[in-house]
């Protein structure tokens, strides 16, 4: 569901070098920032975040603090960033839940397009399908085959209604002719699966891999294209009986609309350098999650492209919008 490509971060990298001295401002920040996160503590976009803020704080000489605002797949955080005053100390760590995919389930109070200044797209991540070590199934076609034989007794959580995974879900469920009750949570929550309260999960690979590597859920599948070391090699659903199908999660860096060129360019060419670290690039692949960077521009049109896309999903997977 991204267009964005791998070798965009290299070049940005070169521009963000050559950039005049001039450009960046100086009394920027002179106080803390604040990023917003739409999810609860521990979820992907949480997690990331903290990293990302830890690396601008130490850049810029003043705390960056992460403050959770969790409800409604991102919006309710996504819309306090849409309101705040333009002068770069309220940010946004967008998952792309709330400015690509509720826009076409709900009417919401921000307009994603004209609302911001989009910094850079950050991080692109599949989702994980996973599974209680109970359940007697370790491959899609097994879950598939147990959903058809035990109607109405699985369930798959999410971190929201509107997320990429919910529509993951809902799509797969409409594609396989199964059915599994939505079980939407507040950002990342595994534990449920652990336990079996919820048989079944579908979540960031950043939230869900750590558990998958360390055996306390089972991976079955990822929403990539294709499978990739990074989430343990797990089959792509997309190779396992239904092709085309992919359901990715992105991050990017928003501001509110007005804030200034030179404040948006100091941030976005601050976390194009903690994409490029070594050290962070191996964490992030540990997560299951890929590193891009990008303008503001091509964010932008990554949102415009995006929600008629995510529309013709949630159509398809018969996900029903807000009147």
């Amino acid at each position: 569901m991204h267009s964005f490509s791998r070798r965009t971060l290299g070049g940005l990298l070169v521009g963000a070098a050559v950039a005049p001295a001039a450009a960046q401002p100086t009394a920027w920040p002179d106080k803390p920032v604040k990023l917003v996160v739409g999810f609860t503590a521990g979820s992907a976009t949480d997690i990331t975040a903290r990293m990302f803020a830890q690396k601008f704080g130490e850049a810029w000489g003043q705390p960056v603090i992460v403050d959770n605002v969790p409800g409604n797949s991102g919006a309710i955080g996504t819309d306090k960033v849409a309101k705040a005053p333009p002068d770069g100390y309220t940010l946004m760590w967008s998952g792309n839940a709330s400015i690509t995919i509720l826009p076409n389930l709900q009417k919401l109070p921000f307009d994603p397009l004209n609302d911001f200044e989009p910094i850079s797209t950050s991080l692109v991540m599949p989702s994980v399908l996973f599974v209680n070590n109970d359940l007697p199934v370790k491959t899609l076609a097994e879950l598939i085959a147990y959903a058809k034989a035990n109607p109405g007794k699985l369930s798959y959580g999410s971190p929201g209604v509107g997320t990429p995974q919910h529509v993951a879900g809902a799509l797969l469920c409409h594609l396989a002719g199964i059915k599994m009750e939505h079980i939407p949570y507040r950002g990342a929550n595994l534990t449920d699966t652990m336990s079996g309260i919820v048989p079944v999960g579908i979540q960031n690979a950043g939230a869900a891999m750590p558990f998958v590597r360390d055996g306390r859920v089972r991976g079955i599948a990822v929403t990539a294209l294709k499978s990739s070391p990074n989430t343990a090699n797990l089959p792509a659903i997309a190779e396992s009986g239904f092709p085309g199908f992919e359901a990715t999660s992105w991050i990017g860096l928003l501001a509110p609309k007005g804030t200034s060129k030179e404040i948006v360019e100091k941030v976005r060419a601050e976390s194009l350098k903690v994409l490029a670290d070594p050290e962070m690039v191996k964490k992030f692949a540990a997560m299951g999650l890929d590193p891009v960077g990008s303008t503001g521009e091509e964010t932008r049109a990554a949102i415009a492209r995006d929600i008629p896309k995510w529309a013709k999903v949630v159509e398809q997977a018969g996900i029903k919008t807000s009147p």
